[in-house]
């Protein structure tokens, strides 16, 4: 079945601007899927019309089988959202936040309260449950946003930038926690600028960019279309030009560091074989960029 299923939905504004021009998307119940853009690509507007909050031109948009034009409170109790910009009260406690947002669905006190008090145990938040939350930190109110977008049990559940601004420590925690709530059964559309964060935790991805669709595939797939890897090489002893092995480009970036772009049908082993020939010796390596990065940057720069 189809957590979400849009059909030719389109997005004019009164300016004439077409933010959406006509885009297809399917998402399987169950995924966990990336929904990627430059900024001004159309993502943020398709978000809009999914969770009501956006008007669209024309197009459809079927959530859990729910026609949102149709059958609109159906289809918006399936969806719980987590937008960018932190939107609650900074002066309620924690637990309040959640649980009138239970209310805010008709879901009964006593059932309000147990599911607020899982879904802030379930986020780690359940001992700053009478907190005010302007004391909480930034990655604490994120968490705060996916318990209160989960406290109605949403089927499909929307994460816009949820790791916008949090350092690398706390978005880490909050992939796996992220992880475990699709585990449980919930579908994840997530939207990111941090491309590592799509690859590592999403299955099956869409790019949008001027209001198009550009690819919509499963991730496997596409990382396998990329042909080049790059790498730093950490060196053994200093050198001080940069080694030539047909077929790579490689640049001396300090006299220890080499950056190494190597085709696939090129192995690892083998441009380690060549490199110990000419009696220069790796000690570690690490990618230089994220493989999605550089599959992304061509897709939406290829016109």
């Amino acid at each position: 079945m189809n957590a979400l299923s849009i059909c030719n939905l389109r997005k004019t504004y009164s300016n004439g601007f077409e933010a959406l021009k006509g885009i297809d998307l399917q998402v399987d119940a169950g995924d966990f899927f990336a929904l990627l853009g430059p900024n001004g690509a159309g993502k943020s507007t398709a978000i809009g019309i999914i969770s009501s909050l956006v008007t669209a031109s024309s197009g459809s948009v079927s959530i859990f089988g729910h026609d949102l034009n149709t059958e609109r409170n159906l289809a918006k109790n399936c969806i719980g959202l987590v937008p960018q910009e932190i939107n609650f009260n900074q002066f309620d406690t924690v637990e309040s936040i959640v649980l009138n947002q239970a209310g805010y669905y008709g879901t009964p006190r006593k059932l309000a309260l147990q599911r607020t008090e899982y879904c802030l145990k379930q986020m780690d938040l359940w001992d700053k449950r009478d907190t005010i939350s302007r004391r909480l930190s930034g990655g604490m109110k994120r968490r705060v946003m996916i318990a209160r977008a989960m406290v109605h049990q949403p089927k499909l559940l929307i994460l816009d930038e949820p790791t916008a601004g949090v350092d690398i420590e706390i978005r880490r925690s909050m992939w796996q926690m992220m992880q475990e709530v699709n585990q449980q059964g919930t579908t994840i559309i997530l939207t990111t600028h941090y491309l590592e964060e799509a690859e590592s935790l999403c299955r099956n991805i869409a790019i949008i960019d001027e209001g198009r669709i550009v690819e919509h595939s499963d991730m496997a797939s596409l990382l396998a279309r990329l042909h080049i890897d790059h790498f730093v090489l950490d060196l053994a002893e200093p050198l001080t030009t940069a080694p030539v092995i047909e077929g790579c480009h490689i640049e001396l970036i300090s006299d220890k560091v080499l950056n190494v772009a190597i085709p696939k049908e090129i192995r690892l082993n083998d441009l380690f074989n060549q490199l110990t020939a000419q009696n220069i010796h790796v000690m570690s390596l690490k990618n230089k960029t994220n493989r999605l990065e550089q599959l992304f940057m061509d897709l939406v720069t290829s016109k």
